[in-house]
């Protein structure tokens, strides 16, 4: 179990998708949950920042347990999940300021994997009840959704599939981000009468391999 949290610790923040104290994960195991530590570094995780703890009530580690237990637990006793991962990816984060409702990927990939990527918003959004009621909804339904402002909260039965979903949705959102500058780009050239700027001498010759 530490080698998966180390494995996927690392992969989480060596792709961007937190910073380099964000974000959690969680195991269930029966009614103990092992969840990553209160400040933890993901991409540095050794076996004492793992804490165990129960699903259903605390216990002296209480205080050395991720902020997002509350919502940690409201999953695990409202879905069938077993791996939670919680993370910051900056372009989800960016299109859930964006959008209203939900992330309605445009890339074939995305489109395949979600169809669509609920965003709710709450009052306060670390650590609090209202987010977990919430994601005990929502993820009955969905593998994943993104709390507005803050961030995406992803299950699955390990951590493998948990991990998937994030970046999986933060690839997604960067093409969706991509896209849409592209497109702005091309119509401020179309709209300025310039045109394209060819600079290649012998232009022709690059219309064949």
């Amino acid at each position: 179990m530490l080698k998966d949290f180390q494995k996927f610790g690392k992969d989480l923040f060596y792709r961007g998708l937190t910073s380099s104290h964000g974000g959690n994960m969680s195991v269930r195991m029966g009614d103990r949950i092992f969840i990553t530590r209160t400040g933890s570094m993901l991409a540095h995780l050794e076996e004492r920042d793992i804490i165990e703890i129960g699903l259903d009530e605390d216990d002296s580690h209480i205080m050395l347990t991720s902020s997002e237990l509350v919502v940690h637990r409201a999953i695990y006793q409202n879905t069938s999940a077993l791996a939670i991962v919680h993370v910051h990816p900056p372009y989800a984060v960016a299109l859930s300021m964006a959008v209203e409702g939900a992330i309605i990927p445009i890339d074939s990939e995305g489109s395949y994997l979600f169809r669509k990527v609920p965003v709710e918003q709450t009052a306060s959004t670390v650590g609090s009840e209202d987010v977990a009621k919430l994601a005990a909804e929502i993820l009955r339904e969905y593998k994943i959704f993104m709390l507005r402002g803050h961030g995406s909260f992803s299950t699955g039965p390990v951590l493998e599939e948990a991990f998937q979903w994030s970046s999986s949705l933060e690839e997604s959102c960067k093409i969706y981000h991509y896209t849409k500058t592209l497109q702005a780009a091309q119509k401020t050239i179309a709209d300025s009468g310039i045109g394209e700027l060819e600079y290649r001498k012998h232009t022709d010759d690059y219309d064949i391999w």
